[in-house]
């Protein structure tokens, strides 16, 4: 078998390492859910998850008491595929506002309505797809590669799963916006392109996205204290 040369596998091997490592979302896929995007800087989450973000430094959090939470929801419209199907879709938006109802109402009072002293969360969730996983460091040599692409040709490749989610904050009286996030995760991964997503696959990425929610809340009010 022929060998490839040591440089185009050293370069195969960083393209793998920076296509499994980026997990912040590309301005070009933006999706038009928020009014502004212009303020969004990158950022760490408190979790240290990479973040696109902004704050209003103006925001006084100690004011705010209460959360209206609006039901989250997908923008923009999702088309079902053979291995995410509607009832999926909707099982992960009624589960991701249960997770923000849990973790948002345990340090601030869940109110039916805005207000004043309440923050409404306005979020949406703005992609879930699968696509074949990219290639490990340790595949990147001659055979590994040929059996790859074979395995990738028969479908039995796993499929790796990317949420994406979008999310304002505002003053419940004024509708000023206190803040903007847009961010991205992984679930878990499929075993082929035929393996159906289920909701367990992604719900450690909507656990994780209402507990920042509540901690980055948590940090604001302690850092105006």
């Amino acid at each position: 078998m022929k060998h490839l040369p040591r440089t185009t596998l050293l370069c195969a091997a960083l393209l793998a390492l920076v296509a499994c490592s980026s997990n912040r979302v590309d301005p070009k896929d933006y999706s038009g859910f928020l009014k502004d995007y212009s303020r969004l800087k990158p950022a760490e989450s408190i979790s240290g998850a990479p973040v696109m973000r902004w704050i209003d430094p103006d925001v006084k959090a100690s004011q705010y008491t209460k959360v209206f939470i609006e039901p989250s929801q997908f923008y923009p419209k999702p088309q079902p595929t053979n291995v995410i199907s509607a009832q999926t879709l909707q099982e992960i938006t009624r589960y991701f506002n249960e997770a923000m109802r849990r973790e948002l109402g345990s340090v601030l009072t869940l109110v039916k309505e805005p207000g004043p002293n309440t923050i409404v969360v306005r979020p949406a969730i703005t992609a879930v797809s699968t696509s074949t996983e990219g290639l490990k460091p340790y595949e990147v040599i001659p055979i590994a590669l040929v059996a790859a692409a074979v395995n990738t040709a028969a479908g039995g490749r796993d499929q790796a799963v990317d949420i994406a989610v979008e999310a304002a904050f505002l003053d419940g009286a004024s509708q000023n916006v206190l803040a903007q996030v847009v961010r991205k995760g992984s679930g878990k991964d499929l075993e082929n392109d035929t393996t159906q997503l289920t909701l367990n696959d992604v719900k450690p990425v909507l656990d994780g996205w209402a507990s920042d929610m509540r901690r980055s809340f948590v940090a604001l009010q302690q850092k105006a204290k």
